[in-house]
């Protein structure tokens, strides 16, 4: 039986949901900090599923943890458009870094699951929970309006916007109106699209499938070993012929 720890890919969903959720009520400032840690939660739980080297994996989750605490305290203590501005930057960070964590893993099962399908679904979402950072990022750091309308920016319509823009709906009724705003949405349209027609229709299609783009490992007894997701057992396949040399 593998030692390793199966993957937990539908908590680390139900995470980003619920920052979702909070978040489309508008909250500004001190009340942001329950969403960060709801980030900071659903990275650690990516993370617990990487497969990362030992050290690595500590480094981070101790870059994570100091990084979290050193944001939220600034925060509290100096409420204000710049705190906001590091805090959606760091926010922005902590989602970066877990949509990379969570594709190379999931990129690496063998066995299409549901765990597969909630991985890659929770990295679509990283996906636009990042760009919202993003563009609070500039709306916090940059002078001038963030909408062309001069709509205010407040995190629900920031994120009604970036999710708006992932999706390519186009309502038209949000604009970002500074250069850095437009082409940071023209870049969201972009990779929503290429993540849902490469990675999501594809594991869709492999769903129950063994992989086959990746060749069976050889165990010592010289029987390939398919490599089956985090907590299961692996299968023994029975040797074929050796290719010629």
């Amino acid at each position: 039986m593998s030692n390793r720890r199966p993957d937990r890919y539908e908590l680390v969903f139900l995470l980003l949901v619920s920052t979702f959720v909070l978040a489309a009520f508008g909250l500004q400032a001190r009340a942001r900090l329950p969403v960060l840690l709801l980030y900071a939660a659903a990275l650690v739980l990516a993370l617990r599923s990487s497969q990362l080297s030992g050290p690595v994996a500590r480094w981070v989750r101790l870059v994570l943890a100091v990084g979290t605490i050193g944001v939220g305290a600034a925060l509290v203590a100096a409420p204000g458009d710049l705190t906001e501005g590091i805090l959606s930057s760091w926010i922005a960070l902590v989602l970066a870094a877990s949509i990379v964590v969570v594709v190379l893993r999931i990129l690496n099962h063998r066995v299409v699951t549901g765990q597969t399908i909630f991985g890659a679904l929770s990295a679509y979402l990283m996906i636009g929970l990042f760009f919202s950072a993003v563009f609070t990022a500039i709306d916090r750091l940059v002078s001038g309006p963030f909408f062309a309308g001069g709509q205010a920016t407040t995190s629900a319509t920031i994120q009604y916007f970036s999710f708006v823009t992932l999706t390519t709906t186009g309502y038209g009724d949000y604009t970002a109106l500074g250069e850095g705003g437009r082409s940071m949405a023209v870049l969201e349209a972009l990779l929503g699209q290429i993540f849902l027609v490469t990675l999501v229709a594809r594991l869709v299609a492999l769903f129950g499938m063994v992989r086959p783009d990746r060749p069976g490992r050889r165990s010592s007894g010289g029987r390939r070993t398919v490599e089956a997701p985090a907590g299961e057992e692996s299968e023994d396949l029975p040797a074929g012929p050796e290719d010629p040399t």
